[in-house]
């Protein structure tokens, strides 16, 4: 392998410039000839029959091309079924548009298309719904309580589906242990807020289709569709252009682009709809949303013993396609970074009368990250144990790797201890306890918090998941010199044209402004899976990467055949191969591609062309490991929470672009950050949503947040060749419980012991006096280590 010039430089992303110059096209951009517009009439109620639907007044209206009601589905769609669920997981069968019954407020009901988008807003509210409202059940552990309102006849008790796995000896742990910290934690549902809403338009053209969809995966949407509109899989063309981000919550098909691709085939002219901020928050699915019930038995030295915990995912009133995965994904990485003999997890999805849940950036790994951080802090307190020296003493060790969690994972590589010392030390963790205790004698409360994390990344070993998890690469070098690259991924801000133009520069001695990526279109690229679970650069460029090694090897052995030389005589550095001792005797890349081309001058029986396709399946997930410290101040006077400095220590293996990897995880900790302090989808007891718009729902502003202390280090993976491990999402994993933490550490004189995120300010103003008045008593925060409901 050829010496990296590019890997692991600060190259600059390639795909700026054309989004810096306002020259980018985002899928509302588009204007197809004859198109016109698509409207959802949604449901105002969480619960309720549909008694009526009358759409007489809505198809009179001037530009009103047509309205659709459940009724014009059977016989043209067919349910839409899931990407990924457990065994024995209730999935109600639905069409896009509701027909006797809605389920949360925001259920699609009717589908208006106009002329144009302000026409067929009004077309929509022309139409006429009555409904017969039904006891909603919000809150999940409600919804499987004894006589609660049933969502679907197929699933019983509102449980979707139920796993658990155990592993050592856990009632054993808990039999006799020195201390045993229980707690009760709440991931709040959250918003993805994609600063692009979701879209799409659909176009037929003599039985075909093409849909350009804002999303994260066109292969997977091609299937759906296919499967859907009972349309064979060469028939359909998904395009994405540029995305304005996605999180997790792009990733499949939603009600929405059905009916789209319903409306366009049924009218014969090509149909969009764009989703509002409002509809964003209503229908595009929520993340987070899980309970759980946790307990930690820990030995007289602080020796972690057992773990055991139990938790409920609100999963919302269906399953999209991934919805069945946070809280199960949770429960593989609920013992962290820590040697736990014996752990169990168990956990139910439930129907709730809300929106759909799914993954959102982290997706069960963030929930995971916290259930174990605050025991531990918890189990250090109750020790009167230092929460580092706790972390330390309980670390997979450095000689423990590969180490097999009880969950089954295989930890692949790391340096924890190295990790969090480096992190120490950007704190000076001595300094700061000093200056904490000075602040507390002048009544400022100070706290630091630590979180020490991992998550899975390289989302797909096919042989471990119920899905195709392998990706695709191509590479070819055309007769200019020039390379093209296809692949499967589908990046919404990743930087993914640069990384991949860095790899395969370096594998063919050409420069990254030689390399042209070509992703997210299904007719280009003939299959993949997308990007999400922190697998673009890991799985897909790895991908890329053996490709582009194949297309070396055959223009090495087509060099040697126009030298007249033995391959093994051939150097090759800047895109030139020459004889070695004979620098002159030499031929260039392009020389070689041209050659390749032309079909002439290369050995007998070679396939003229030089390029080459790689479909590559990771053996394993990849285990990224990060030291996250938050240093806040509560304010008494208000309980609002100043961040003061936030550190963090990732290693994520060999990195591939220094610039790309921390503007990633600057975005990752912001989002992670916000949950602790400020967001939340708030529903009311009818199941109305309360956040429905960026005036009720407190999304982070830069001028929130503090400039991020970030370092590395670096333990490459042996699970792929790149030795990267993925950073995708490791910001939203490790930032919320080093907040909390902080703030639990700050008002360790209050006696306060745990609070649930979000951190809002009357929430801890009224934890710091010790008899607030009786309206201002909340919830969601506890003195002692279990928080009672």
């Amino acid at each position: 392998m050829p010496a990296p010039r590019f890997v692991g430089s600060e190259v600059k992303r390639l795909e700026d410039p054309r989004l810096i110059r306002g020259q980018a096209q985002y899928l509302d951009d588009l204007v197809l000839a004859g198109m016109v517009y698509g409207w959802v009439v949604r449901s105002p109620h969480a619960h309720a029959r549909v008694v009526r639907i009358d759409v007489s007044r809505a198809t009179k209206h001037p530009g009103v091309h047509a309205v659709f009601t459940a009724r014009d589905l059977p016989g043209a769609l067919r349910p839409k079924p899931p990407i990924l669920i457990p065994p024995n997981a209730k999935v109600p069968g639905r069409l896009p548009l509701a027909s006797d019954r809605v389920r949360f407020v925001g259920d699609p009901v009717a589908f208006v298309v106009a002329t144009d988008r302000a026409t067929a807003r009004d077309g929509a509210e022309l139409v006429e719904v009555e409904y017969d409202p039904l006891p909603p059940a919000v809150d999940p552990e409600d919804a499987i309580g004894a006589g609660a309102p049933q969502l679907w006849d197929e699933a019983p008790g509102n449980v979707a589906y139920e796993v658990a796995w155990s592993s050592g000896d856990v009632d054993g742990a808990f039999k006799d242990p020195h201390r045993v910290v229980r707690l009760r934690t709440v991931n709040q549902r959250v918003a993805g807020l994609p600063l692009e809403t979701r879209g799409a338009i659909a176009l037929w053209q003599a039985g075909a289709l093409t849909f350009w969809q804002s999303t994260q995966g066109v292969h997977k949407t091609r299937a759906l569709l296919a499967e859907t509109l009972d349309v064979p899989e060469h028939a359909i063309r998904v395009i994405a252009p540029e995305v304005g981000g996605g999180f997790g919550v792009k990733f499949g098909l939603y009600d929405e682009d059905i009916l789209t691709a319903f409306a366009a085939r049924r009218l014969g002219r090509p149909v969009k709809w764009v989703e509002t901020r409002n509809e964003s928050m209503l229908a595009t699915q929520h993340g987070r949303g899980q309970t759980h019930t946790a307990e930690l038995a820990v030995g007289r030295d602080g020796t972690f013993l057992g773990l055991r915990v139990t938790g409920l995912g609100d999963l919302g009133a269906h399953i999209e396609g991934f919805t069945c995965l946070p809280p199960i994904l949770c429960g593989r990485l609920v013992t962290g970074a820590y040697r736990i003999p014996a752990a169990s997890y168990a956990v139910k999805g439930v129907f709730t009368n809300k929106t759909p849940s799914g993954p959102y950036r982290g997706a069960g790994r963030p929930e995971a990250a916290f259930i174990i951080e605050r025991l531990v802090d918890l189990a250090a307190r109750e020790l009167g144990m230092d929460p580092v020296a706790i972390r330390r003493m309980n670390f997979v060790r450095d000689s423990d790797f590969p180490w097999k969690s009880p969950s089954g994972l295989t930890y692949d590589s790391g340096r924890y201890a190295l990790t969090l010392d480096r992190a120490l030390k950007m704190l000076d963790y001595a300094q700061f306890r000093e200056a904490q205790a000075q602040a507390r004698k002048a009544e400022r409360h100070l706290g630091v918090g630590f979180s020490t994390f991992v998550e899975t990344a390289s989302t797909g070993p096919s042989r471990t998941g119920a899905l195709a998890g392998h990706e695709y690469g191509a590479v070819r070098v055309e007769a200019s010199g020039r390379v093209t690259v296809l692949t499967g991924t589908s990046p919404h801000g990743q930087g993914t044209a640069t990384t991949f133009a860095q790899i395969v520069a370096d594998e063919l001695g050409v420069t990254p402004d030689d390399v042209t990526v070509i992703h997210g279109d299904t007719g280009a690229v003939s299959h993949g899976f997308g990007t999400g679970g922190s697998r673009g650069a890991t799985v897909g460029g790895t991908a890329v990467l053996l490709a582009a090694q194949t297309v070396r090897d055959k223009a090495r052995t087509i060099a040697a055949h126009l030298l007249e030389a033995a391959e093994a005589d051939l150097e090759f550095e800047s895109g030139r191969f020459s004889v070695k001792g004979l620098t002159e005797r030499a031929v260039t890349l392009t020389e070689v591609a041209r050659a390749a081309h032309r079909g002439a001058r290369i050995p007998a029986g070679m396939e003229p062309g030089l390029e080459a396709t790689r479909v590559y399946d990771p053996p394993d997930f990849t285990i990224p490991f990060g030291v996250y410290i938050a240093v806040v101040e509560v304010l008494r006077e208000t309980g609002e929470v100043k961040l003061l400095r936030f550190i963090g220590v990732d290693d994520v293996g060999h990195v591939l672009n220094p610039m790309l990897l921390e503007g990633q995880l600057h975005g990752g900790i912001a989002q992670g950050i916000a949950q602790a302090l400020w967001e939340e989808i708030v529903y009311d007891e009818s199941g109305q949503l309360l956040s429905a718009s960026l005036m009720d729902y407190a999304a982070p502003k830069a001028d929130s947040l503090v400039d991020f202390e970030l370092d590395r280090t670096v333990t490459p993976t042996p699970v792929n060749p790149l030795g990267a491990k993925g950073v995708g999402e490791a910001g939203c994993v490790g930032a919320p419980q080093a907040v909390v933490n902080a703030v639990c550490d700050a008002l360790a004189g209050f006696g306060v012991t745990h609070v649930d995120m979000p951190l809002r300010p009357e929430k801890l103003w009224v934890l710091m006096r010790k008899d607030p008045p009786a309206a201002l008593r909340l919830g969601g925060a506890s003195r002692g280590a279990v928080r009672e409901r």
